[in-house]
């Protein structure tokens, strides 16, 4: 008993030997209002995972991974100490809850499984989050994990973790209000969010994210807006919760009383760095497909020589009668198709929530909907399927090469001409952010029929590809020529 005494006697005591530093920035300009010690390497504790939370959402944004995908926790995400979400090895959960548990509750186990399913591991991932902290201007940090647990030379500073809390507010305004929640839905429990005191007492208190160990103290970065003001804190070094409390409030009341009442908003730049303009990153996850450089030659594997001037004649009248029987056959599949791609739900709120799914161990395969945690919802009116008849048999000649537009993707071979526009009708109503505008073309082979998007550029066209990839549809670009 003397002991346990002891040793909850020596905690307060390790955090008020903590070094203090403070930073308040207006968040609208990036205009420091006050700061100390704030460029001092200090142990940044789970301050950490606001930027394993920020490549988790850019990853997501980029198609390597989705929210519904089921990670497996690795055993060493379920090794790490408390704080934690309670995660078993082999145990199977969607990286949603993953986030949830992360941000409200600052689970260990949960940042460690995100570094995981990103970038196949921790010292990958840590990597990836070194490259974004020196896009962002982050130049005294240096990561070695995703949680934040004391490790040597994972280090930080205040005036660091205050640029990271202003692109978290920016850079994710779609996934920003997960931080202002008092309790979420994290899979296998409900979990409270550690800074809600702050968040009950403070006024116009909207996040971010809390820390503490023996060595860091207890840390915050803390966010308010107040009418057209908003204004971030950071601390580092409290002795106790309510210590850091306190003195976070004084540093918010200190802002809003130096910042002008009105001020242009100059959002921080989007940080950029190899990975993200469309080459590949070290540590990025091999799910994704991105080529590297300049390509001069098609992805397929053995690519088929084109005709110069290739004329096809196409009956479209009887084309048409053709798919409209087979689709009246499939109607029902195609409904269900058609729901999941252009949401049956109400239009979502202006702050899109992540909004409760059935738990983890149902391991039910259905696709959350579109407006949960953020994700843009698909318009509302699908397009129609069928195109008005001409009254001459239409020519289908070789796309032009001009503008740019010329590159393609490949959705897959098949092995009727109906089966390849019914996908590619699908494929379109499930992409329609990217391939809007494209040509749907069905080209014949020896082996069949290859469902085709052409009319894209590059860009347009990877972007696509590594949608599709997430979600499970087989694809790959095809070069002009």
């Amino acid at each position: 008993m003397f002991f346990v005494m002891l040793m909850a006697g020596l905690a307060p005591l390790a955090a008020r030997s903590a070094p203090y530093a403070a930073m308040v920035m207006d968040a609208r300009t990036g205009e420091v209002l006050h700061s100390r010690n704030a460029d001092t390497p200090l142990h940044p504790a789970s301050l950490t995972k606001m930027m394993t939370l920020w490549i988790a959402f850019e990853a997501v944004e980029r198609g390597e991974i989705s929210l519904d995908t089921y990670v497996t926790i690795p055993p060493q995400a379920a090794a790490e100490p408390p704080s934690k979400l309670g995660l078993r090895a082999g145990q199977r959960i969607r990286l949603r809850y993953l986030i949830r548990a992360s941000a409200i509750k600052s689970a260990n186990d949960a940042a460690t499984a995100i570094a995981f399913a990103i970038s196949g591991s921790e010292a990958a991932f840590a990597r990836r989050m070194n490259r974004t902290a020196r896009a962002m201007g982050m130049t005294r940090t240096h990561f070695k994990n995703a949680h934040g647990l004391t490790e040597s030379g994972h280090m930080s500073t205040a005036r660091d973790m205050t640029i990271l809390g202003r692109h978290m507010i920016y850079d994710w305004p779609e996934y920003y209000n997960l931080f202002s929640r008092r309790s979420t839905d994290a899979g296998l429990a409900t979990v409270r969010n550690t800074n809600r005191r702050l968040l009950d007492a403070y006024r116009g208190a909207d996040g971010i994210k809390t820390g503490y160990t023996r060595a860091a103290g207890f840390n915050l970065v803390a966010s308010a807006q107040r009418g057209q003001e908003r204004i971030i804190a950071t601390m580092y070094g409290g002795s106790s919760g309510a210590a850091r409390n306190a003195r976070v409030a004084e540093l918010l009341d200190m802002g809003f009383a130096r910042a002008p009442s009105r001020a242009a908003l100059r959002r921080p730049a989007v940080p950029t760095y190899l990975g993200n303009a469309g080459t590949a990153a070290p540590g990025t996850s091999s799910r994704t497909v991105r080529p590297n450089g300049l390509v001069t030659s098609s992805l397929r594997p053995l690519a088929r020589p084109l005709p110069e001037a290739p004329l096809v004649l196409v009956d479209t009248d009887i084309l048409r009668e053709a798919i409209t029987a087979e689709l009246a056959e499939a109607e029902p599949a195609l409904e269900d198709a058609l729901a999941e791609a252009i949401g049956a739900a109400p239009p979502p709120p202006p702050a899109p929530e992540i909004g409760p799914e059935p738990r983890p161990e149902t391991l039910v395969a259905a696709a959350a909907p579109a407006e949960d945690m953020g994700t843009t919802p698909l318009p509302r009116t699908a397009p129609e399927p069928a195109v008005a008849a001409p009254s001459e048999p239409e020519i289908v000649t070789r796309i032009s090469t001009s503008g740019g537009r010329h590159w393609g993707i490949n959705v897959g071979r098949y092995g009727s001409r109906y089966q390849a526009e019914r996908v590619l009708l699908r494929v379109a109503l499930n992409e329609m952010s990217t391939l809007d505008g494209s040509l749907r073309r069905v080209e014949r082979g020896s082996q069949g029929f290859d469902a085709n998007f052409m009319g894209l550029d590059r860009e347009t066209a990877d972007l696509a590809c590594r949608r599709l990839q997430a979600r499970g549809t087989t694809c790959f670009m095809i070069t002009p020529g």
